[in-house]
């Protein structure tokens, strides 16, 4: 199991994950837009949306550190942009630690099956601390 931290940006995350990539030195980011995961033609994504950053990565000195835009029209305060990720090749685990800090918080979304993850989900607990929790085979 993993904790990592994720960080949001509204609209300019390519540009300051390319300026941290240059900082530290690492290799060059690979960025998800939202257009590029599966499309349902019932939640078409909006066009503001579709260069976007869903997802990208940073391994900075041995850690990883996530990056992605927020969707248009979601609440973004720099300051509360950042979230803990918690990473697990146990759905046991991820479900029990998502359960205990969803009481008194805030899900936000379920724990569920993603197209990038069997089983994703993210709250906000009573202090306000954002987590994710992201199911991940591949873990050592």
């Amino acid at each position: 199991m993993s904790v990592g931290v994720y960080v949001n940006f509204d609209g300019n995350c390519q540009e300051a994950v390319e300026f941290y990539a240059a900082v530290f030195e690492t290799e060059q980011p690979v960025f998800m837009t939202f257009d590029m995961g599966p499309q349902d033609p019932a939640y078409p994504v909006p066009e503001e949306a579709k260069g976007r950053i869903m997802h990208t990565n940073l391994l900075i000195e041995g850690d990883l550190v996530m990056f992605s835009d927020t969707f248009p029209g979601m609440p973004f305060t720099v300051g509360n942009n950042l979230s803990l990720i918690v990473q697990s090749v146990s759905k046991e685990n991820l479900t029990k630690y998502f359960e205990r800090l969803s009481e008194d918080g805030n899900v936000e979304m379920p724990l569920q099956q993603t197209f990038w993850s069997e089983l994703y989900g993210n709250v906000t607990d009573k202090y306000g601390i954002g987590w994710q929790f992201s199911y991940d085979e591949n873990l050592k």
